[in-house]
């Protein structure tokens, strides 16, 4: 087997995507043959040299898989344990493989989440190059007005930035579909409360081709080819 980067030859293993592996990198958290390393590029052999993310060994190139969760409320996108809480990867007890979630979603909002263990193909799907759109069902406790509609679709300030939705569309009363590409986190809740409303629920139900369906929640699936290529149409 070839030497790699560090930081690719993690995300091939399956720890994480790319850029989460750079983070564990950075944050001290890999070491080689015994040494931290805090530098992404260096030249590893998963054969040869002995790599440990935070004290466990990282064997070799597993055998890719990929999953479509309808995530349940009260989930945790991570695969820090804290306390208590619930992580999404518990939904796959009987897994054997590292697995991780392809971005994020928060604690209270639902709906489709894409989990896996290669960094390569997660690192596609978030990096912002891509311009994946990703739409967001939205129920809220008001009727929603058209001045709503107005102000959510101007966008707020998150993150220093200015962010606008892609799309706005208002369903039937108290029901809106809001499509975003930028990524950022709880970016539907906070356009949508500055727009005026209070979420009741909030749920994802597609990324870029590939929609939810009828997967009933807290439930999963493979993915099929044609569904992993329909993120990028």
């Amino acid at each position: 087997m070839e030497s790699k980067r560090l930081s690719k030859a993690l995300a091939a293993a399956g720890v994480a995507s790319r850029r989460a592996c750079e983070e564990l990198i950075f944050d001290g958290k890999v070491t080689v043959n015994g040494e931290v390393i805090k530098v992404p590029q260096t030249l590893v052999n998963l054969e040869k040299d002995r790599i440990c993310v935070e004290g466990k060994q990282v064997r070799s190139e597993e055998k890719k898989v990929y999953y479509i969760l309808n995530k349940p409320k009260g989930y945790i996108c991570s695969n820090k344990r804290e306390g208590t809480k619930r992580l999404v990867v518990d939904l796959f007890a009987e897994e054997k493989n590292r697995l991780f979630t392809i971005g994020r979603l928060d604690r209270d909002t639902t709906g489709l989440l894409l989990v896996t263990n290669d960094g390569h193909f997660a690192q596609k799907v978030i990096h912002p190059s891509r311009n994946i759109a990703k739409e967001y069902l939205v129920k809220t406790r008001e009727d929603i007005t058209h001045e709503m509609l107005t102000k959510i679709s101007k966008g707020t300030l998150i993150e220093g930035a200015w962010i606008k939705p892609y799309k706005v569309q208002k369903m039937r009363k108290g029901t809106l579909k809001v499509v975003v590409k930028e990524g950022k986190k709880r970016e539907v809740r906070l356009l949508v409360q500055n727009g005026g409303l209070e979420i009741l629920s909030l749920s994802r139900i597609r990324i870029g081709e590939l929609r939810l369906g009828n997967l009933p929640e807290g439930k999963w699936r493979e993915m099929t080819e044609s569904e992993k290529a329909s993120l990028f149409n």
